[in-house]
């Protein structure tokens, strides 16, 4: 006995996007990140998040150079950008309303009080990690 069995073509799975996840979409987020491979790899993350990357700048003053010539919305920040803190960043991303987020290997008794009110990751991370960090760090408000 042959039953034929209503088929419907298979349908290709829809990648779900995580709640909030089109706040992201577009932000122009700086990266300053002096170990390249880590610098790639936030590249990578932040694009698969479908964020433009503003950099990377691997030292400081690179940083501070592209806050005044690029537009930027949010920053990722390693903490110790070839042997100097990345605070002098910090400051003109907070002054500027920018919100940010910091990347380091020390964790957050690393991090100046003055910024432990920021999301903090610790190095190594996973995407699952940076998209809540940047979701928690980033208002609705300031989307584009």
């Amino acid at each position: 006995m042959d039953v034929q069995k209503d088929r419907q073509p298979a349908r290709e799975a829809q990648p779900t996007e995580a709640p909030g996840a089109m706040r992201l979409k577009g932000l122009r987020v700086l990266v300053v990140e002096d170990e390249a491979l880590v610098a790639l790899q936030l590249e990578d993350m932040l694009s698969e998040l479908g964020c433009r990357v503003v950099g990377p700048a691997s030292r400081v003053g690179q940083g501070l150079d592209l806050l005044s010539t690029e537009t930027v919305d949010a920053a990722v920040l390693d903490l110790n950008v070839a042997g100097e803190l990345v605070y002098p960043v910090a400051k003109s991303l907070a002054d500027q309303g920018h919100p940010f987020i910091f990347v380091t290997g020390y964790g957050a008794s690393g991090v100046a009080a003055d910024y432990r009110d920021r999301q903090i990751l610790q190095k190594p991370i996973l995407l699952g990690q940076l998209r809540k960090a940047m979701l928690a760090a980033i208002p609705a408000s300031n989307v584009p």
